[in-house]
């Protein structure tokens, strides 16, 4: 596995820790976005992408982030000490999305962006700089179809899903709620929901 490309975008100096963002591609084939380049307490380091974790509301079952302190769906309180706990005591808000197996690749992955962190603060400093973070060698109007990229596969038909439902996103007033789902265990916790 070989680094080919490291593109950064700096931060604007107003972030304390976050000092850029980065993208790195693997043998020409292969990006992975969103990496941040942080200033620790021991020294710049590379954050990989991560989500924020989540669990279900024990009366609704909808998903929440680890801090949230009430459902977005039912407004329910949910218990704060939730989140696992690492071996310092800190709670484990977020997962990696992507991330190196063994020391070794995040070596290689962390000297390679900082590295080039470096050289894209030196050519910040230029007269005429510009980020080359978000620039690619395609345009969306160049991307093949579904059924381009399929029959460049091999299949002989293609045949498209059904069209998707309209989101509602998350945030509602109560008034506008979706009727709750009823669990069968909704009877012992005394909800009586349906």
């Amino acid at each position: 596995m070989v680094i080919t490309e490291v593109r950064i975008k700096l931060c604007e100096e107003n972030n304390e820790r976050l000092l850029a963002f980065c993208s790195v591609t693997f043998d020409n084939a292969f990006v992975v976005r969103d990496l941040k380049i942080i200033e620790g307490t021991k020294g710049t380091f590379v954050a990989m992408p991560s989500r924020k974790l989540t669990d279900r509301c024990p009366r609704c079952v909808c998903k929440n982030h680890l801090r949230a302190r009430f459902c977005n769906s039912c407004g329910c309180r949910l218990d704060e000490t939730r989140a696992t706990r690492d071996t310092d005591g800190r709670a484990k808000l977020h997962a990696d999305i992507a991330h190196p197996i063994h020391s070794a690749a995040r070596e290689m992955v962390q000297n390679a962006v900082v590295k080039s962190y470096q050289e894209e603060k030196e050519r910040s400093k230029q007269p005429g700089y510009v980020c080359t973070y978000d620039d690619y060698d395609f345009d969306a109007d160049d991307l093949p179809t579904y059924g381009a990229a399929a029959m460049e596969m091999g299949s002989k038909t293609v045949r498209p899903h059904a069209a998707h439902a309209a989101s509602r996103g998350t945030h509602f007033h109560q008034a506008d709620a979706p009727a709750a789902r009823v669990r069968k265990d909704d009877e012992s916790f005394g909800m009586g929901i349906g």
